[in-house]
């Protein structure tokens, strides 16, 4: 039996190079001590920014000078850790970190209410000195939510309020996670195995059809036992979004969680108004889905197996460096040798070992440079994992090269742009490179099944999270039976006539985590519309419209996310972005039709 490596048994070739952030432990140590008093120092700022300029001038300064010292021991001991688990060392040090950066958070928690607390002509006598200019969007961001700012009492009691909102998501994650039990189900060699959420996909892209309805009916009974107990949880999410949004005096849940970032709720209303538009195209790929399976009747259950074989095509790490490489060069010698950089100076870890974490991220410090971590296989999804968590690293790497601490982040809306823009060309490259009929299958179909996963599927998620928030404004009763009838109605109205719409289904959005994050998932859709829009511009436009996406990468968040995306080129407050990405779907649809 295959033994997986022990840490120390990797080749430090494929193996990040921490020590590009602290040399050694007794360095991460001495930043350790100082960020103590780093934070001593800013709470002694606490009462005192509204008496003059330079005091509020110097707290901004101080607080930046602590949470990056902070980040950088906290990034630091969380990959340590990453890396190799059962190591006690860091494991104690990752604790140690995580207690840090929450006593951070509540030492630096004076900051924004003192500010909005500054009289409106003093701050703005404040902003006239030179120095501010800086501060300018933070500032502006900060101020125009003051009115949904409340009194300082009424601030302490929504945050006392706070953990009780938080309540439901801890509720559903113990269900979910710990109590919740899966019948075992027997493989497709007949041996019982234990059915669980981690091995439900792979049962679902089974080939053997009776395991795949097994699992899938399975999975649903349990969810189905728990059906009130969820649907109350549930209800006591979306009733505590909207009582947090009417205690803000937001006019709506929606409009709430939309401002943090400044976003207009013409975009959600427009992404769901324009995926309808294009649902025939979802209806006439499930039908293809079905003729290419050889099946009479397709069931929900059906939607995962692959409809083309993968090509028994083993990909190298080194090779797949080399391809990556080739796809991107069309962005120009200064990505081209940040790539490099990136591929060839331990940025990446890439094997797994023993007590290492599993999937694939991008971190990074900032006066540093980004890390990379992969799980590599020897297969085109590697690949595409290698190309997306590069595509994060280097919006991080021009970023930090080009911004001040303060704006070196992205927001939830623009993050996964960069990644799957180099998907995108990925795989435009691929295509236009591969001639093998079987092979090229593959790869459409690959790609649809993003879009259908991320566009479409997302795009509805966001559709119910609306209905129901909609239903609690109004005071209708959130239910078992009624959430169900929407989401099966839903998943009708998506997948079209062609397929079964079996009605275990229905109970599907009582097993999706992210419904207690509200109006989270749509931002899956929005970025993937607008990665496959500059993708397009790229190949089609060359270097203009190149020039416009390396700004917006170096632009870290020193604007509103909309703003950034109409700086390359990509206005999200329309529509163009979505259909653009559904004729690209199409096109793919087409070749898939016409090679089948």
């Amino acid at each position: 039996m295959d033994k997986l490596p022990k840490r120390a048994e990797i080749d430090k070739k494929y193996a990040w190079h921490l020590e590009d952030i602290y040399s050694s432990l007794e360095k991460w140590e001495q930043d350790f001590s100082f960020s103590q008093k780093s934070m001593e120092k800013l709470s002694n700022f606490s009462g005192k920014i509204s008496t003059s300029a330079q005091i509020l001038l110097d707290c901004l300064k101080q607080n930046n000078e602590t949470s990056l010292i902070v980040e950088k021991l906290y990034v630091y001991a969380s990959m340590r850790f990453h890396e190799d688990s059962t190591n006690a060392t860091y494991q104690k040090l990752s604790s140690r970190a995580e207690t840090l950066l929450i006593q951070y958070s509540a030492v630096a928690s004076f900051i924004v209410p003192e500010i909005l607390a500054i009289p409106e002509q003093t701050l703005s006598e404040f902003r006239k000195q030179k120095d501010f200019s800086v501060y300018a969007h933070f500032l502006d961001n900060i101020l125009r939510q003051k009115e949904h700012t409340l009194s300082v009492e009424q601030e302490a009691l929504l945050a006392q309020v706070g953990e009780l909102g938080g309540a439901p998501q801890n509720i559903f994650t113990m269900l979910n996670d710990a109590d919740i039990k899966f019948n075992s189900i027997k493989n497709e060699k007949g041996e019982e195995v234990e059915l669980t959420k981690g091995r439900y996909t792979s049962f679902l892209e089974n080939k053997d059809r009776r395991v795949r309805k097994d699992a899938f009916d399975s999975l649903y009974a349990s969810y189905y036992k728990q059906k009130n107990t969820i649907a109350a949880t549930y209800s006591a999410s979306v009733k505590s979004d909207v009582f947090f949004a009417k205690a803000r005096k937001y006019p709506s849940a929606l409009a709430a969680a939309l401002e943090d970032d400044k976003i207009p709720l013409s975009v959600y209303d427009n992404l769901i108004k324009t995926v309808h538009k294009f649902l025939p195209l979802m209806h006439r790929y499930v039908a293809l889905r079905k003729k290419l399976l050889g099946l009479d009747e397709i069931h929900m259950y059906d939607l995962y197996v692959p409809i083309v074989t993968e090509a028994d095509k083993k990909i190298s790490y080194e090779e797949a460096k080399q391809t990556v490489s080739k796809a991107l060069e069309i962005l120009g010698k200064e990505y081209t040798k940040a790539l490099q950089e990136g591929l060839n100076s331990g940025w990446i870890d890439v094997y797994e070992n023993e007590g290492k974490r599993s999937g694939a991220y991008s971190w990074g410090i900032y006066g540093v440079h980004p890390y990379v971590l992969l799980n590599h296989n020897d297969n085109i999804n590697s690949m595409f994992t290698l190309a997306h968590e590069m595509g994060h690293a280097l919006h991080s790497y021009f970023s930090w090269e080009k911004q001040p601490y303060l704006y070196s982040g992205h927001k939830i809306f623009v993050a996964e742009v960069a990644s799957t823009c180099n998907e995108a060309l990925l795989m435009h490259y691929l295509l236009e490179h591969t001639q093998d009929i079987p092979t090229k299958k593959y790869l459409i179909n690959y790609f649809m099944e993003q879009f259908r996963g991320t566009l479409f599927r997302q795009t509805m998620f966001a559709e119910f999270e609306k209905i129901t928030h909609d239903m609690a404004e109004k005071g209708e009763p959130l239910t078992y039976e009624n959430m169900s009838q929407i989401y099966y109605d839903l998943n009708k109205q998506y997948f079209g006539e062609e397929i079964m719409i079996d009605k275990a289904i229905s109970i599907e959005w009582a097993r999706i985590p992210h419904f207690y994050n509200a109006f989270y998932v749509y931002q899956y859709a929005t970025g993937y519309s607008a990665a496959i829009a500059l993708s397009q511009k790229i190949t089609n436009e060359g270097q203009p419209a190149i020039d416009r996406y390396l700004d917006f990468l170096s632009k870290g968040n020193s604007e509103y996310s909309i703003d950034l995306l109409k700086g390359a080129g990509v206005d999200m407050t329309t529509t163009t972005p979505i259909e653009n990405a559904m004729s690209v779907f199409e096109s793919l649809l087409n070749q898939l039709d016409s090679l089948s």
